[in-house]
């Protein structure tokens, strides 16, 4: 099985199906203008860039936030869907849903913030899109076919924590997001890797 999910830089992915769909926009090259929906995390820079947005957009693109961004997110796309965790929705033919996303025992991503990782829908696949967050019991019972998981420790779940809510949740593919740049090395992955259950394949997209 392979995966359309495709990490750009950092926690910025790209998947290509029957829509193209972004997930945190982040150091875009060049100008493509070809994201027919947009989802957003959180309002972090490296996550929630108007710059990288505009490079992406186009006439008719919808941008998905959580319920806190609507009002910055519309200064930025004029067609927004502001969600909150538990919501299931539709977002221009693609079924979704709005995961909790946050710290335990860190104050980077509060709960009380309202942000938020992704569960999308594409050509028969379920990919998770975890956002910047830590294993907590609102992600417990998370059902994917494709994992996209934050490893770089400090604002999020370290290489181990990450590998092992992966096994934890068991997708069929795994796939480290948010290390080499803003946070943690690009030895991470590897630990990953080297933690994450022989049954599930792990793609590491980012190399230094």
């Amino acid at each position: 099985m392979d995966t359309k999910a495709k990490v750009l830089f950092h926690s910025s992915i790209r998947i290509s199906g029957e829509k193209t769909v972004y997930f945190d926009p982040f150091k875009i090259e060049g100008e493509p203008h070809d994201a027919d929906i947009i989802f957003v995390t959180h309002s972090h820079y490296d996550h929630f860039s108007a710059e990288d947005i505009n490079k992406i957009k186009g006439s008719n693109t919808l941008i998905v936030v959580p319920k806190s961004m609507e009002k910055s997110a519309k200064g930025v796309c004029p067609r927004v869907k502001a969600v909150s965790a538990g919501e299931h929705f539709d977002a221009d033919g693609i079924a979704a849903e709005a995961v909790a996303a946050y710290n335990v025992g860190k104050l980077f991503h509060t709960k009380l913030s309202g942000w938020l990782g992704y569960i999308v829908t594409i050509d028969g696949e379920r990919y998770y899109i975890a956002g910047d967050t830590d294993r907590n019991k609102d992600i417990e019972n998370v059902k994917c076919d494709i994992a996209l998981v934050p490893i770089g420790g400090k604002f999020t779940m370290n290489a181990k924590e990450a590998a092992g809510f992966v096994n934890h949740i068991k997708p069929k593919i795994a796939v480290p997001t948010h290390y080499g740049s803003v946070a943690g090395s690009y030895s991470d992955a590897d630990v990953f890797a080297g933690y994450v259950d022989k049954d599930i394949t792990v793609d590491i997209q980012l190399r230094g």
